[in-house]
């Protein structure tokens, strides 16, 4: 089954360029059909790019999906239209009386903060707890991640001397759990994050339980809740390019920052991207919405809880 978008997202046009099959809300209207609802919380200032990114994964599903695009209102993005967030945004306060199947909440460029000094960070804790009661499973990315192990378990995170900043293998620590089915004994991820949380302070909450990690990244996978809650601290979404384009954004502010590791061909920018972590990319969203959005939500969306 095709991914149900609203009629007129951006997103749209760019995937049907790339033979994507997506469905406007005019003809889904007429399939009868019980869509997945899957709520995205988008915190990245590019929110275009950001939610193509997203709903390519989300795409490759046989599922019927309904994405809603969510915002907070206690920041105002300086790097997207405003008509585009008026037409395909809604605040939380909106959304927070419906339920919702699964739900992806995005990184956010504010790790050089404390999570209290985020000045949307009150907002973002009564998001946390709301998906606790309104939502199946939720996908934390990123800095996201971080923000959700913090406010649910109290785990810290901690800068690290230079950015880690590339594609990194990873190795999945309990290989029989349906978020890995179909994978391979490593997998690649990218990473772009100037924090990280630690393993021991992950191994000292007996609710949590490390799925992955890399032996220079370290954890990349975290699970909670029999996978109602599971953390990721990269970016399984990246585009080919995006690793390049924060690269080449840095090196032209002047800013410390090393080739990404593991990703330009031959290590040299003028050959471009070696692409080896989409595969895995797309089996672990598909995975995600199959074992743990599909075959755990209720029929009734209105049951979850």
């Amino acid at each position: 089954m095709p991914l149900r978008l609203p009629d007129r997202l951006p997103a749209i046009e760019f995937l049907k360029n790339e033979n994507i099959f997506v469905l406007g809300d005019e003809r889904a209207n007429a399939q009868d059909i019980r869509p997945l609802r899957i709520a995205i919380l988008n915190l990245m200032p590019l929110k275009i790019t950001t939610e193509t990114d997203l709903i390519r994964l989300l795409s490759n599903s046989p599922l019927q999906l309904e994405v809603h695009l969510m915002k907070v209102k206690a920041h105002t993005s300086k790097n997207t239209p405003i008509e585009h967030m008026q037409a395909f945004y809604r605040d939380f306060e909106e959304m927070r009386h419906e339920k919702f199947d699964g739900f992806i909440i995005t990184g956010a460029p504010v790790e050089h903060l404390d999570f209290e000094e985020v000045n949307y960070w009150d907002e973002l804790c009564d998001i946390f707890a709301w998906a606790r009661t309104h939502v199946t499973s939720t996908l934390y990315i990123c800095w996201a991640a971080q923000a959700g192990l913090y406010f649910h378990y109290g785990v810290p995170k901690y800068p690290l001397p230079e950015k880690k900043f590339g594609i990194f293998p990873q190795v999945p620590l309990l290989p029989r759990l349906p978020i890995f089915r179909g994978f391979d004994d490593v997998f690649y991820m990218p990473h772009s994050r100037h924090t990280e949380i630690r393993k021991e302070d992950i191994l000292a909450v007996p609710e949590l339980t490390i799925i992955a990690e890399g032996p220079l990244s370290g954890v990349s996978m975290v699970m909670a809740r029999d996978g109602r809650e599971i953390f990721i601290t990269g970016h399984s979404e990246y585009s080919p390019m995006t690793l390049d384009t924060e690269y080449t954004r840095d090196l032209g502010k002047g800013l410390p920052i090393q080739k990404p590791y593991n990703y330009y061909r031959d290590d040299d920018p003028k050959k471009g991207p070696l692409v080896i972590w989409r595969g895995h990319g797309n089996l672990l969203f598909q995975n995600w919405l199959n074992y743990y959005v599909y075959q755990e939500t209720p029929y009734d969306v209105n049951e979850i809880c």
